[in-house]
């Protein structure tokens, strides 16, 4: 009896995920389905593919021998709809994308005339959401495709049933009133007044990851979110802040002075879609595929 390569799908689930309940998971069917899909590997087989013990299930030499050929046939078929994909040709369809403030500006805006040009049938519905929110927005189903920031220092693995794709580092700037002396090293930073970031983003990670570099803690005044409003309260006075490079790139305010310094680290901008059995569909891929060739050669000073 011929094997019906779709069961290696389970089988790489499986291996993958580390277990049948979790490979379900992975898949979005039942346990049992995955469990049926494996009996009729081993039958069309004649072989076990998996040992099934009191701590859970592993794959025997053959089953990892049939798991690789999943694998091997997985990458061959993402090559061929890659391709297909940039022949522009048959990919359709309409793209939810959240993302915030800088990274539409700097990002999805210049993305959108290159990906008409070459995939005229996908349309992109542009959102702009807090990262927080647009996490809960594409795990519901809401959105398809979100962009994300964060701290370099504490970049994290994406949770499982999500890819995220690196578009750009690009380093962080501290800001400070005009009327301020110019900070020339770290230390300089350290008896700082600061505008505080809305806890938990990148801007607020980065400060307390500097304050700890300078052994020290920073006292702060307000909250932003919006970079535009962060520079607002610099130009009146009220303190520095921490910006990164893209948000600097449009005027900034009179009284307000951007100093690079070394050792202040960098903001990290990854793209995040859903990676199922069935997703990314071919237009979430023209769509990401374009972020990051629109950020290929992206220079920041």
């Amino acid at each position: 009896m011929a094997t019906d390569p779709r069961r290696l799908a389970f089988l790489l689930a499986v291996h993958r995920a580390g277990g049948v309940l979790a490979a379900a998971d992975l898949l979005h069917v039942t346990p049992s389905a995955v469990s049926q899909q494996i009996a009729r590997l081993e039958a069309e087989e004649g072989i076990a593919v998996l040992d099934r013990g009191p701590r859970g299930v592993t794959l025997t030499a053959a089953g990892r021998v049939l798991a690789e050929a999943g694998e091997r046939i997985e990458g061959e078929l993402l090559e061929a709809r890659q391709a297909i994909a940039a022949l522009g040709e048959g990919v359709a369809g309409t793209v939810v994308l959240g993302a915030f403030q800088s990274a539409i500006r700097a990002v999805v805006a210049p993305m959108l005339v290159d990906l008409a040009e070459q995939y005229p049938g996908v349309e992109v519905d542009v959102r702009e959401h807090e990262p927080a929110d647009a996490i809960r927005m594409l795990r519901a189903g809401d959105l398809d495709v979100i962009l994300l920031e964060r701290d370099v220092d504490v970049d994290a693995p994406a949770p499982r049933g999500v890819h995220d794709v690196p578009l750009i580092d690009e380093p962080w700037r501290v800001v400070v009133p005009a009327a301020m002396p110019t900070p020339e090293r770290l230390d300089d930073l350290r008896d700082l007044q600061w505008i505080g970031a809305v806890p938990d983003t990148a801007a607020d990670r980065a400060l307390r990851r500097l304050a700890r570099t300078l052994g020290t803690s920073v006292t702060t005044r307000h909250s932003y979110f919006d970079f535009d409003t962060a520079l607002a309260l610099v130009a009146a006075n009220q303190g520095a802040a921490m910006l990164p490079a893209l948000a600097l790139e449009s005027d900034v305010p009179e009284g307000v002075e951007v100093v690079g310094l070394a050792g202040l680290g960098s903001r990290r901008i990854v793209v995040r879609h859903r990676a199922t059995r069935h997703e990314p569909g071919p237009a979430v891929r023209a769509v990401v595929d374009a972020m990051v060739e629109v950020t290929r050669d992206r220079e920041l000073a």
